[in-house]
């Protein structure tokens, strides 16, 4: 049985930056510098969207 330990930080700084905001950590809590890939991917993880892509629009407008 293989179990992963829940204890373990993620592999990637995608999965990194989800786990943050889902522990309710800001989102200033990034530990990578700036302008560093790393960092560019823990924020993509923790707002939930790709860098390279606009925002989605409001959901009132039809």
């Amino acid at each position: 049985m293989s179990e992963k330990d829940p204890h373990r930080p993620p592999d990637d700084a995608i999965a990194e930056g989800a786990r943050a905001r889902a522990q309710g950590r800001p989102r200033y809590a990034c530990p990578y510098p700036l302008n560093s890939p790393e960092r560019t991917e823990w924020l993509e993880g923790y707002d939930g969207t790709p860098a390279d892509r606009a925002p989605d629009g409001p959901l009132d407008k039809g």
